[in-house]
């Protein structure tokens, strides 16, 4: 049997006539419904006759659940802190709470309320049933009467969908979608742990769901509450008829394809990032909104899908995009936001058909969501086939080729398909990998995996999203709006070049760190271009820099960001600025060096130069260290014994002031856990034993202040 939302045994009744009773006004129901319920299902003491509200649970359902199930009236959002404060004071007149505990939860009313108007506002807080619910009710429709809610859902579904209004601007259908599977799974899940409640520890003011019991369908009967409450807190019927006869009005994350496509996305941000905060690179160019028609119109797949009748072979590929149906009415009237989530539908659609590029002995392999991300990673800048399959294959692409763009114009929207695949000659390779003297056997151990992973992006280019030119590949202007769309979805960071410019210096040098160096260059020079170009926009960036070395020494890759500016052409009169800075004044000293800059060291302050070199003898640290893996790899003992970390110290310690003595305590102050590792390695291997002891000695002192 199923129970009615309406007999949960919150007390409503009864609270609304004591409040009208002893504050002479009536409460909004709607609003005092969805506190006392959410209070309850979240598991409230009810010993007062109500749910009894503590600071951390009111938290918990102001900014947590009602911004997601409630829709209110203005006058209903202004009336919630008077429920509030209505129940505060119905708490404390059963005795249930003292005069200090009293104020203490009103004081939590208070706090908590500008938060809970805000999260109501949120268009990110959307849902369907909220969404249509404030709509119907903007056009006067009683939102209590199922039949009068029916009859404008059914004009409503009648309407041109150009004539339709739009949803905020900060969102999309995706976002809708999500958010009303989250609610519904919150109801449910809440109305579920309340049921378990009911059973193992029956609260003494009675059983919440006070229905008949559930009988072994009680998960349906659950569904059934959760919809009646929904209905209570929108509209009468609202949330049946989205799940029914208007269903192509509030499409689920069943109907988006590219819902599957973001959160693969999502998992590779989080597998090379860790932190969907982290922003990826601004695509260098994006199309104008009023292009989005003409682009995706243009390309084969979409406009087959978009022609497709009975019978033709993708039309099951047509209708898992929405063709017939809501895809074809975005596809003549949809905005420019609606084209592109099109467009991002189709693109995950075809993904879907399409097989990873793999080696069968190894694990990693080239998947078509993997392909689009790394695309997207290098700043939409074009890659190369052979480059990219060589990850699968015993070569190993020089470092400073791993990022570097490949000169390619993108085709424009109407190309033909791309000619079929031919891995480039072995001279080509040794060019495009940056590995010399590569031969025929090792351009035949790369051309399956290359031919493979050409397929995938001529399979990719139908959509209008990827282009291949010969060896060369990425993402065209659709391309990049579309990507970039489904990683905003799955709430990545995506700035445009527009938002990069506005941010502050430690935000730039924070995200440029892990971008392909020319594009971090290029964000570099129009950050300083956009806060007027001159020395003090570079300082202030060079001043970043110093300040998350001070922040992080061992996290942030100074070496790398001076490069990036460098390569961005910093001024040579910032840079020697910079020159006093206790952390990076040696590395602006080094790029003004290797510009031929003629420049002394003497303002340079010793603490920098400790930094700059512990850097450096770090690396050196690591040279031997590959040298000895290398060697027992071979089952052997290195021959020679590699000493480049104890070479490049005593250099150093030949020009810094006092020597060895001195050079190694300033190392183990400038950063007492990196140099913890060169310390102990020179006090194990260095041959003088004076050096080594004193090594010794500075590693003890580093790792008491690591302990610290």
């Amino acid at each position: 049997m199923t129970l009615s939302a309406a007999a949960l045994n919150t007390g409503l009744d009864s609270f609304l006539a004591w409040a009208d009773e002893e504050r002479g006004t009536p409460l909004p129901a709607r609003p005092a419904d969805a506190v006392l319920t959410m209070l309850a299902l979240r598991g409230a003491d009810r010993r007062a006759g109500v749910p009894e509200p503590t600071p951390q649970l009111l938290r918990r359902v102001l900014h947590e659940d009602l911004p997601l199930l409630l829709t209110t009236t203005g006058p209903e959002l202004a009336a919630t802190g008077d429920v509030l404060a209505a129940l505060a004071d119905h708490v404390r007149a059963a005795g249930r709470l003292n005069a200090k505990r009293h104020a203490r939860l009103v004081a939590a009313v208070q706090e908590a309320l500008p938060e809970f108007e805000r999260a109501m506002g949120d268009p990110l807080n959307l849902t369907w049933p909220r969404r249509y619910a404030a709509l119907l009710r903007a056009d006067g429709v009683d939102a209590d009467d199922p039949d009068a809610v029916r009859g404008w859902l059914d004009a409503y579904a009648r309407t041109p969908h150009a004539e339709r209004p739009a949803l905020p601007e900060a969102v999309s259908r995706f976002d809708v979608a999500g958010r009303t599977f989250a609610a519904r799974a919150l109801l449910t899940e809440a109305l579920l742990a309340a049921y378990a409640r009911d059973v193992d520890k029956p609260s003494p003011a009675g059983r919440l769901l006070t229905g008949p019991p559930l009988g072994g369908s009680h998960a349906d009967d659950l569904e059934r509450i959760a919809t009646e409450i929904g209905d209570a807190w929108t509209a009468a019927g609202l949330n049946d008829a989205l799940a029914d006869q208007h269903a192509d009005l509030a499409p689920g994350p069943e109907a988006l394809p590219h819902f599957v496509l973001a959160d693969v996305l999502l998992g590779e941000h989080l597998d090379y990032y860790g932190d969907s905060a982290i922003p990826l690179p601004p695509p260098p160019a994006l199309p104008a909104p009023d292009e989005i028609r003409a682009l995706l119109h243009a390309a084969p797949v979409p406009a087959a899908l978009a022609a497709a009748t009975e019978g033709d072979e993708l039309r099951p590929l047509a209708e898992r995009c929405g063709f017939p149906g809501p895809a074809a009415t975005v596809w003549t009237d949809g905005t420019p936001q609606e084209l592109t989530e099109l467009g991002a539908d189709i693109l995950a659609a075809v993904i879907e058909r399409i097989p990873g590029v793999s080696d069968p002995e190894q694990e990693y392999a080239l998947g078509a969501g993997h392909i689009l991300y790394t695309l997207y990673e290098r700043g939409c800048t074009p890659a190369s086939i052979a480059r990219t399959a060589s990850a699968l294959t015993e070569l190993k692409v020089s470092p400073d080729l791993e990022d570097a763009p490949v000169p390619a114009p993108a085709p424009g929207p109407a190309a033909p398909p791309p000619a079929p695949y031919t891995t480039p000659s072995p001279a080509e390779l040794s060019t495009l990998l940056g590995v010399p003297a590569l031969t025929d056997a090792d351009r035949t151990d790369l051309d399956a995996h290359a031919r493979a992973l050409a397929e995938v992006v001529d399979q990719l280019a139908g959509t209008g999203c990827v282009f291949r030119t010969g060896d060369t590949y990425g993402l065209t202007p659709l391309g990049s709006a579309v990507v970039r769309h489904t990683l905003h979805a799955a709430r990545v960071a995506t700035p445009d070049a527009a938002t990069a410019a506005t941010w502050d210096a430690t935000g730039t040098i924070a995200a440029v760190r892990y971008w392909p160096p020319q594009i971090a260059a290029a964000t570099l020079s129009a950050w300083a271009a956009a806060h007027g170009g001159t020395d003090a926009a570079w300082t202030e960036l060079l001043a970043a820099v110093s300040a998350a070395m001070s922040a992080d020494f061992h996290d942030t890759p100074t070496p790398a960001l001076f490069a990036r500016l460098d390569l961005a052409a910093i001024p040579t009169t910032a840079l020697r600025a910079a020159l006093p800075d206790p952390l990076t004044g040696a590395h602006a000293h080094r790029v003004l060096q290797s510009r031929g800059e003629a420049t002394p060291e003497d303002p340079v302050p010793l603490t920098a130069r400790a930094a700059l070199l512990l850097e450096d003898l770090d690396l050196r640290r690591m040279d031997d260290m590959r040298a000895y893996v290398e060697a027992a790899t071979a089952d052997r003992e290195p021959a020679p014994a590699p000493t480049a970390l104890l070479d490049a110290f005593d250099t150093a310690a030949t020009s810094w002031p006092g020597g060895a003595s001195t050079l190694l305590p300033a190392l183990a102050q400038a950063d007492p856990a990196g140099a913890l590792r060169i310390l102990e390695d020179l006090a194990h291997r260095h041959p003088d034993r004076h050096v080594a002891d004193m090594a010794a000695h500075a590693a003890k002192r580093a790792q008491s202040s690591v302990k610290r």
